[in-house]
């Protein structure tokens, strides 16, 4: 009979995570088929494969005796030994912060593919090339429009191409230096992929997506299987537990501040501003094929740190008032921010950045990236016009830690 109560305390313990291999919101619903206990926002994702899961309340919903037994037999930990008995290293495990498509696919991969169950298989992020077509936006028009992309592990490159049948890329990706993010919210689309790759050592932004969450999930798993395949070879000492935090990442943090130039006098011009770990980037838009600068974040006893205001007698000519202060070995860089809260948000991210110590890849990073934009830039600009800039004080700002001539 249907009953009045509710699976207990006892109970709803067994569940101890929710979906995700993090800390998630307490789950107030559960899957009567699966025997799992969920949050709210998975409870969704549930409900449109109901072949698979049926999902009740545990407040609201009547529980049959049958279901409340099983429930307290079996629960997370015990369903997850079942349907994640083999996910792959890189796979990546998305928490109830990620976004709905890779929430959606993982679960589907779990609970409907049963992609994980077997210990041995092959799955299709390991086929050692992919070819495909994904609608990737114009870097000057905005359109999106579809264009052939080609991930090679023997080569360990991802290529694009104008056409389908185009003979050359268009561009040559070496996967060490790729990095990839969803970003729905920012493309417009739920699917929406932001690939990031160093060109000349400065940061070029791909944006794309497919009108499959499984697709262009795939993409995202396969760019990581390639990457890892690629590293154990760099570092053939080193475990998978070192090798996957070398993975794709999320940005740290990402929103608009304004900035002024290198000599403090420029006007506060807002622009859009992407922490990648150790990399500051500022945009005029957020969707810029290239970042207007950048500038590099070392370590706190090597001179950078970050502070709130401005230094005493800035003329801080911006609409907003919440300064903050980075300070490189040669340089200080000056924000504003629009609200205290976005302040101290921005400085809690740069300050742990700056408390961590630096790999001897980061210090390699940081003089390549410096000393190359001073050769790029040096390359740009020819005779007087060189000079009048370096006179103007525009030029100097590469050899300070920021890597663009402009604000």
């Amino acid at each position: 009979c249907a009953l009045t109560s509710r699976p207990n305390c006892t109970c709803v313990k067994r569940w101890t995570k929710t979906e995700f291999h993090d800390s998630s919101p307490y789950p107030n619903w559960g899957s009567c088929t699966l025997g799992v206990f969920i949050c709210l926002a998975c409870s969704g994702i549930h409900r449109n494969i109901p072949d698979v899961s049926k999902v009740k309340s545990l407040s609201l919903s009547r529980w049959e005796d049958h279901e409340v037994q099983f429930m307290a037999e079996n629960g997370n930990e015990l369903m997850k030994s079942k349907y994640e008995a083999a996910v792959p290293v890189y796979y990546y495990k998305p928490t109830h912060k990620d976004c709905q498509v890779l929430r959606e696919q993982w679960i589907r991969a779990k609970y409907e593919r049963k992609e994980f169950c077997e210990p041995g298989g092959r799955f299709t992020y390991e086929e050692g090339t992919r070819d495909g077509m994904l609608l990737k936006r114009g870097r000057d028009n905005g359109q999106f429009l579809s264009r052939r992309f080609v991930l090679s592990e023997r080569e360990g490159t991802l290529k694009y191409f104008t056409k389908y049948d185009a003979k050359e890329p268009k561009a040559v990706i070496k996967v060490d230096t790729i990095n990839a993010t969803f970003q729905p919210e920012k493309i417009g689309n739920p699917n929406g992929l932001q690939i990031t790759y160093l060109k000349d050592y400065s940061t070029r932004n791909v944006f794309v997506y497919h009108d499959s969450g499984k697709e262009i999930v795939d993409w995202f798993n396969s760019i990581r299987a390639v990457q890892l395949h690629y590293l154990k070879v760099a570092f053939p000492g080193a475990t998978d537990a070192e090798l996957v935090p070398k993975l794709t990442r999320n940005f740290l943090k990402e929103g608009y501040m304004e900035k002024t130039g290198p000599r403090q006098t420029e006007g506060f011009k807002k622009r859009w501003f992407t922490l990648d770990h150790r990399r500051l980037m500022y945009f005029k838009d957020p969707l810029d094929a290239f970042a207007k600068g950048e500038v590099f974040l070392g370590n706190r006893d090597h001179g950078y740190s970050a502070s709130p205001g401005l230094p005493a007698g800035t003329h801080c000519n911006g609409a907003w008032q919440y300064g903050v202060t980075i300070q490189t070995p040669d340089r200080c860089f000056l924000f504003t921010c629009e609200s205290e809260g976005d302040q101290q948000d921005w400085l809690k991210h740069f300050n742990d950045v700056m408390s961590a110590q630096m790999s001897p890849q980061e210090y390699t990073s940081e003089n390549l990236l410096i000393s190359n934009e001073a050769l790029r830039i040096s390359q740009r600009l020819s005779g007087s016009m060189f000079e009048r800039k370096l006179w103007a004080g525009r030029v100097g700002s590469y050899s300070t830690g920021e890597l663009s001539p402009e604000a």
